[in-house]
């Protein structure tokens, strides 16, 4: 059996200095090299490991022919954002996780065979969809986010009018605003996005429910709507500190990085302060994406300070590899407990109390536990918090009957149906901060109860 592809990838001092996307993407050769590692077997467990069903063995098959059109049109019966999901869905614990391969050996790089479709297909030019026969039936979709962009593309492709509000200035939600162009170039979002247009979505920027409409006001207007509007008010710690010059949500920073684009800089003037000494405080993807946003706008040093071990770090493990190749630091079994002041409320230096792991907790991880007597000081001049967010309750505001639990999300059934009887919602806005893949999956399990609702 022939070794995994490797990724080919900007070498670790060059990509610091900049913003350019760190994985280059396979070769048309490691394509059919890697696909060619597929052994066909009778009951595909990859399928059952992908939120969004596509055909893996079928687009695999067609990679290994040569036949790089008809395998992205296979993927994209499915899955219209193939270029997005091909660069950052876990596939590790999804559709390659089931992988035969993987009991013994490197499971198919199933990932990376996506992405070469679509960047095969972007490089060509892609085609326009065909447009289905009008039902007459409309449908609002707030957020143009992973979520909310699947479910428009679903209902569009049977045949319903679609339009899409979105709060901010640009398309693609967290994909634009969270993410980092060196891990998600722009203009691999808006070529997704303009795909979707092309199959008669409509998209109304600037336009936030809540304030300019009330959700009770579309649902007058539309047939159904579809609530994706993810979950992007932060998280704090609560701790002392938090409000000194200097401490963002990871939220915060990455949008003025991403969307704001200072990471253009000097070409876009965003104010952002480029830290000396950085400390991140969280270990999921998003902690990972500020930290080495933070290092590529000059910063001496940057860590990452996580209340666990590095075996129950939650984000990616290529990620984490990927962060450690470029000099940032980690430092485990630590928690914050206050950020010092210095002077004109400036950040100098987090505290922070070394953690031992204890039982289980609901997570399935172990619990940490502050060692008394450990406290110790962390030199910072920036601190930036990602550890977590929750649905923004301005999308309630005019909504009458609109079911949430304790934790602000929205209560769904298993289709995505809401409380109300013309609404449904999927995504972050229903299970909290979740990738981007999940979101996409119970955007189509919604889409496909919003045709039959319309349909029936």
């Amino acid at each position: 059996m022939a070794e995994r592809q490797a990724m080919p990838l900007q070498n670790p001092e060059e990509r610091t200095q900049n913003f350019n996307e760190v994985a280059l993407g396979y070769t048309e050769e490691q394509a059919r090299a890697e696909a060619s590692r597929c052994i066909e077997c009778k009951v595909p467990g990859c399928v059952e490991g992908c939120p969004v069903n596509i055909d893996i063995p079928g687009f695999i098959a067609q990679i290994k022919e040569g036949d790089f059109d008809k395998a992205i049109d296979t993927i994209k019966l499915t899955n219209s954002l193939p270029a997005i999901c091909g660069r950052v869905c876990p596939q590790e614990v999804q559709c390659e996780q089931y992988c035969v391969l993987a009991k013994k050996k490197q499971p198919i790089a199933i990932g990376r065979l996506e992405r070469y479709c679509a960047d095969y297909e972007m490089g060509k030019g892609v085609n326009a969809p065909v447009k289905p026969d009008s039902t007459g039936r409309t449908v609002a979709v707030i957020g143009a986010g992973p979520a909310g962009l699947t479910a428009a593309a679903d209902l569009a492709k049977a045949g319903h009018s679609v339009t899409i509000f979105e709060s901010l200035h640009d398309t693609g939600g967290v994909l634009t605003y969270g993410i980092p162009e060196f891990r998600l170039p722009k203009a691999i979002v808006r070529a997704e996005v303009d795909y979707i247009k092309q199959l008669g979505v409509d998209v109304k920027v600037d336009y936030v429910i809540g304030k300019i409409k009330t959700l009770d006001e579309l649902r007058e207007e539309f047939d159904a709507v579809f609530l994706g509007t993810g979950a992007g008010l932060p998280k704090f710690m609560g701790i002392e500190g938090e409000n000194l010059n200097g401490v963002y949500s990871a939220n915060e920073f990455l949008t003025r990085v991403n969307l704001m684009k200072a990471y253009q800089f000097p070409d876009y003037d965003t104010p952002v302060k480029r830290g000396r000494k950085v400390i991140v405080v969280g270990g999921g993807n998003v902690a990972m994406d500020a930290a080495r946003s933070a290092l590529r706008l000059g910063a001496d040093e940057v860590s990452i300070v996580y209340r666990r071990g590095e075996e129950e770090l939650p984000a990616r493990k290529e990620e984490v590899g990927n962060a450690k190749e470029e000099g940032i630091v980690f430092s485990l079994l630590a928690n914050p407990v206050r950020i010092l002041e210095g002077e004109n409320m400036t950040v100098n230096g987090v505290e922070c109390i070394k953690m031992e792991l204890g039982e289980p907790d609901g997570s399935g991880r172990r619990s940490p536990i502050p060692v008394e007597g450990s406290e110790h000081v962390l030199d910072a001049d920036v601190v930036i918090i990602a550890i977590g967010t929750s649905p923004n309750p301005m999308i309630f505001s005019g909504s009458s009957g609109l079911e949430t639990n304790s934790r602000g999300t929205i209560i769904v059934d298993e289709n995505g149906k809401t409380s109300l009887d013309n609404v449904y919602a999927g995504g972050d806005a229903v299970t909290g901060a979740a990738t981007v893949i999940s979101a996409m999956g119970a955007a189509k399990i919604a889409a496909k109860a919003i045709d039959e609702y319309l349909k029936a």
